[in-house]
């Protein structure tokens, strides 16, 4: 759900208790529409503030999840830096009934000279913008610049005045009293959903708010509408986290009777720790395929024209299959050569290639001789010999470029950040999938990321290879060829090292592998596979092979489960 203004005025009184006083530490924007504020407080230490201008999932909260810059930050990021750093927090101010939070800074600048500054989040349905002000509130630059000629109806430009968004046309229903809210109620159509007539009359209330409020009809809404004037005036919230299947749907101030029974509610000690643990849940998936979705789309592109190779390769290999009977035609006009004559169109002759010698006709070109009619046919024969080998190998080759591609497609779902993106993106463009950009020598280098490493409960370590290129660097180069190597049987995904150096392996730590291979494999979840399992000494690369792609011997078959719980076991 948007964060409606009762959630925000709940968050508002969170962060005014904890982070007024705080100091900025550190400013970062991972992404266009993401800010992470690093405060240092006396209570708690260092902490993080999200702000999210996100359609769809727009907010700001305390978090624990940890986010990668990029190697080259925005220009809105290095103007926050510019004025915010050092800055402390001097309070949060919301206007009534608004999804709008005005963060308040005592900044300094070069001189030691303080000054107020501001960043004013609007939360409004499609006007979500992040503004920074001075102390006279003139705008330095916000995240979206608006100008008259947009239709906006305030302009928001660096060197404007910043000015509040404009009052809603509804009447607000939390400036409403309840002689206003009855007598608009008399007013209304009873025979609409009473859902929709809130939603249409009254502003300040999300469309899971009104449903709440309507839970009871008509005859209760009056009743409803004054109990939620009074949560809301006394501030009695309670953050809740509303689940399906294990699912996050929602969340809200308090415990909802509409979901009675249907769903999960379950409370949380903050509301900060509710929107952290909430859109986590909600966006992880969504966030790895938006990044990725740029590369997915390029190596679907290219599954989809290798595919449609194959396919014309196997129609021209089916096709050479009658070779034979190129040369066995070639044969009986050699055999029959005495009896032919140039002009004729075919002739009979006895098939001495199959048991009982049938008569047979056999074609002719009436305008060669026999002898080329004979010749033309074992050059047919010849061509064809050449095709099935030629395509035979084209095919192969084409099958395992396959099978490269669509293990990149599994690395690209197991992607987590921009690091890892771009180790993919480089793997692409060596392989020629990709043009090198222009700016990629200039691209700060950043360390190559580590394998994925977990702990057994017998205490001993499991390493996970990320993408190809880290599979070969932790099978070929990394691993001891003693230790243990395990990959889910016929389909992508990655390599696991169980490494022995000490001794053989514990049971335990072998089937947790298998599983661990199987989680981060393209088998489903909660699905099972064989797992082959060898000694790294017995796991070679191919001249020329693919990245990722290996051949093994002396090895035995496990099964492994896929677990998602897994990957939340990393010791990284």
């Amino acid at each position: 759900m948007p964060l409606d203004a009762i959630v925000l005025t709940a968050l508002r009184r969170e962060l005014t208790d904890t982070l007024t006083g705080a100091k900025v530490d550190r400013i970062g924007m991972p992404e266009k529409d993401l800010l992470i504020l690093s405060l240092r407080t006396r209570e708690s230490g260092t902490v993080r503030l999200l702000i999210s201008l996100r359609p769809g999932s727009a907010r700001i909260h305390l978090t624990t999840r940890s986010y990668e810059n990029p190697a080259q930050p925005p220009m809105f990021c290095m103007l926050l830096r510019k004025h915010l750093l050092g800055a402390r927090i001097t309070g949060f101010e919301q206007p009534e009934g608004e999804r709008l939070i005005a963060l308040r800074f005592d900044a300094s600048d070069e001189l030691n000279y303080h000054s107020e500054r501001s960043l004013y989040l609007e939360l409004m349905g499609k006007g979500i913008n992040l503004v920074l002000a001075d102390a006279d509130g003139r705008i330095l630059d916000c995240t979206r610049r608006l100008d008259y000629s947009e239709n906006a109806r305030r302009a928001l430009l660096p060197g404007l005045f910043y000015t509040l968004p404009p009052e809603q046309p509804k009447t607000s229903f939390f400036r409403a009293d309840a002689a206003e809210f009855a007598a608009q109620a008399a007013l209304a159509d009873r025979g609409r959903d009473c859902a929709d007539w809130l939603r249409e009359t009254f502003g300040g209330l999300s469309p899971m708010l009104c449903r709440e409020l309507a839970f009871g009809g008509w005859d209760g809404l009056e009743a409803a509408a004054g109990e939620l004037r009074e949560l809301v005036r006394d501030e009695r919230f309670t953050p809740v986290m509303i689940s399906e299947n294990g699912q996050a749907k929602d969340y809200s101030f308090t415990r909802l009777r509409q979901y009675a029974g249907s769903a999960e509610q379950t409370e949380y000690p903050s509301f900060c720790e509710l929107l952290d643990e909430f859109y986590d849940r909600r966006d992880r998936e969504e966030n790895r395929r938006r990044r990725s979705s740029e590369l997915t789309r390029m190596v679907n592109t290219s599954l989809s024209r290798l595919r449609r190779k194959i396919a014309v390769r196997e129609q021209e290999l089916f096709a050479t299959e009658k070779r034979e009977e190129y040369r066995r035609r070639g044969d009986l006009i050699t055999a029959n050569i005495y009896r032919l004559k140039r002009g004729m169109d075919s002739f009979e002759a006895q098939d001495y290639y199959e048991e009982d010698a049938p008569v047979v006709t056999i074609p002719l070109d009436p305008r060669k001789t026999p002898q080329q009619n004979a010749a033309a046919n074992y050059k047919l024969y010849n061509k064809a010999k050449t095709a099935a080998r030629v395509l035979t190998g084209l095919i192969e080759s084409s099958r395992e470029e396959e099978a490269y591609l669509e293990s990149v497609l599994h690395e690209l779902s197991l992607a987590e950040g921009e690091r890892d993106l771009n180790e993919i993106r480089d793997e692409l463009t060596e392989g020629g999938y990709l043009k090198p950009k222009g700016d990629r020598k200039r691209r700060k280098k950043t360390a190559p990321s580590r394998p994925l490493r977990f702990v057994s409960g017998a205490g001993e370590e499991i390493w996970v290879g990320r993408n190809n290129a880290q599979n070969d660097e932790l099978t070929l180069r990394t691993a001891h060829r003693n230790d243990l190597w395990l990959h889910v049987q016929k389909l992508p995904g990655s390599h696991v090292i169980v490494p022995q150096r000490e001794g053989e392996a514990k049971e335990e730590t072998v089937r947790l592998a298998a599983d661990l291979a199987a989680t981060f494999s393209a088998v489903p979840e909660g699905g099972r596979a064989a797992v082959d399992c060898a000694l790294v000494r017995n796991v070679k690369k191919p001249a020329g092979a693919k990245p990722g792609r290996v051949i093994y011997t002396d090895y035995k078959t496990l099964i492994g489960r896929s677990d998602p719980k897994l990957k939340e076991r990393t010791a990284e």
